[in-house]
């Protein structure tokens, strides 16, 4: 079977009356976890970002205590899991300051994995990757925001 292309697949749902997307987005989240937490972003939590920012830092919170720390092989392997949700996460939202806030508290705590654990090589690349990522981010947001971020990236910084 030929996959449909996005432009096909728009132009066709033009075609559909509102039952029959409903049904046809109905089927589509019994699929796959993402497309339900995604259609949950947008019915329930995209009106309310901040919320949604907040939800998702307790969530990466508890990811980081409950990481096994008897070897950097798990610590490694948890840190790129919990990191995986995050950019999951931020790809639902779309929007730059969401970014900016989800990858600087991920990258907050895991400076405060460093204190617990002391740092390593693979766990400082990744870090460094999200401090890059962030300063990226920063660039396309309003000139207030970029000036708030980047004091708040420089304390950042300056801690790893």
């Amino acid at each position: 079977m030929k996959t449909a292309s996005v432009k096909e697949i728009k132009s066709e749902l033009k075609h559909r009356g509102p039952d029959e997307i409903r049904e046809l987005c109905m089927r589509l989240v019994k699929f796959k976890k993402e497309n339900k937490e995604l259609l949950t972003y947008l019915l329930y939590e995209s009106d309310n970002e901040a919320g949604y920012i907040e939800s998702v830092k307790n969530e990466i919170e508890q990811e980081f205590k409950e990481i096994n720390t008897k070897s950097y092989f798990y610590i490694k392997k948890s840190v790129r899991k919990i990191l995986r949700n995050t950019k999951k996460y931020i790809r639902y939202s779309k929007k730059k300051v969401t970014e900016v806030e989800l990858l600087m508290y991920f990258c907050i705590e895991l400076v405060k994995m460093f204190d617990r654990t002391g740092k390593n090589t693979t766990l400082e690349n990744i870090y460094n990757r999200q401090i890059d990522a962030i300063q990226k981010a920063i660039s396309y947001l309003h000139e207030d925001l970029q000036f708030d971020y980047g004091i708040e990236l420089n304390k950042l910084t300056s801690k790893a």
